[in-house]
């Protein structure tokens, strides 16, 4: 692939997952218009249904690529697992600690945990606008914490200072399992499984797994119009859509880079918890949006393209460093990087 082309790939896949990161950031404001229905409920019903309509939309390509995704049934296997675990640890850590700090504390620190398997278990090397981007975007993440943890001791916040610290605890949870199934979902595709068939067979084996969970706790979904209302928008618009046009980025952006680019969604269910929920955001809190909105700025802007032997380099939100490659498709480790259409 061309220099250019890859160049235009990347921002692509970079507007997809920011595109993506939008309407999840509207997920946590969207539960509080149900609040008789429990974080349990609400994350199975998100991820389950939007899981299985994910499945269902991609059947005809999951069929066409069954042989493959055979042979990488462990990746499959792992990301469905964390499919099902990161709903119910994220929803109950906004329960828990906020939505602003809920969100904040699963997405920002993410892209850590993203990088630390791409490092181990891929032997990616990440550069140094990676590393600029990452440093702001957590610093932000910090600063929402201690900002929210800091209101949570001051008498005014609806949330105590243990539920936070515990709802952070389940954030780190949601991290390292949204890192995991980014991940998988970025080798299938890397594998040539196009990213509808990847997307759909990780997210709707996810989807049969909440379905227990959606059974136990998804009553109160039924109780009122309004209720059933936050459900059907949740796993159709957040998580059928946005999984979808993650999916397209994670085709064009390593998964480090789109769990940085996620960094948005925080941002975004931040400035909704204080305009629609009414939760109070201290100046700090308001500095670490800056932060994270300067993470972005520093990933997705492009930089003057230098050319060595005529092939370019530093690509927009190309990260990682590779060797030279002997074809336009071939990195290191023996994987590939042709990106496959959905």
């Amino acid at each position: 692939m061309k220099g250019t082309d890859r160049g235009r790939s990347a921002k692509i896949g970079a507007l997809c997952v920011l595109a993506a990161s939008l309407l999840w950031g509207t997920t946590g404001t969207a539960a509080t218009f149900a609040p008789d229905v429990g974080p349990l409920a609400i994350g199975a019903v998100a991820m389950g249904l939007g899981g299985l309509l994910q499945a269902l939309i991609a059947a005809p390509q999951i069929a066409a690529h069954a042989s493959r995704l055979r042979d990488q049934r462990g990746t499959i296997v792992l990301g469905a697992v964390s499919v099902a675990v990161y709903p119910l640890a994220f929803y109950s850590s906004m329960h828990l600690a906020g939505v602003a700090v809920g969100t904040v504390v699963s997405i920002g620190t993410a892209p850590l945990a993203s990088s630390l398997i791409e490092r181990v278990i891929d032997g990616r090397r990440l550069t140094r606008r990676w590393t600029l981007a990452a440093s702001l975007g957590l610093l932000g993440t910090a600063l929402l914490c201690i900002a929210e943890a800091t209101h949570a001791t001051d008498g005014t916040s609806r949330t105590s200072l243990a539920g936070t610290f515990l709802g952070i605890g389940l954030g780190l949870v949601a991290a390292a399992t949204y890192a995991l199934y980014s991940w998988a979902a970025h080798r299938l595709i890397t594998r040539q499984i196009p990213s509808r068939a990847a997307m759909g067979a990780v997210f709707g084996l996810g989807g049969l797994l909440l379905v227990p969970v959606l059974l136990a706790t998804g009553a109160p979904l039924l109780a009122s119009w309004p209720n059933a209302a936050v459900g059907t928008y949740m796993a159709l618009v957040p998580m059928l859509a946005g999984y979808v046009l993650f999916g397209w980025g994670l085709a064009h952006v390593p998964a480090s880079t789109a769990t940085t680019l996620s960094l948005l969604e925080p941002a975004v269910a931040a400035v909704l918890a204080v305009l629609v929920v009414g939760e109070l955001l201290p100046p700090a809190g308001w500095l670490g949006i800056a932060l994270v909105i300067a993470c972005l700025a520093v990933l997705t802007t492009s930089t003057p393209t230098r050319h060595t032997r005529g092939r370019p380099r530093n690509n927009p939100v190309d990260h990682y460093d590779s060797p030279p490659r002997q074809t336009s498709d071939v990195v290191h480790g023996g994987e590939h990087r042709t990106h496959y259409p959905t």
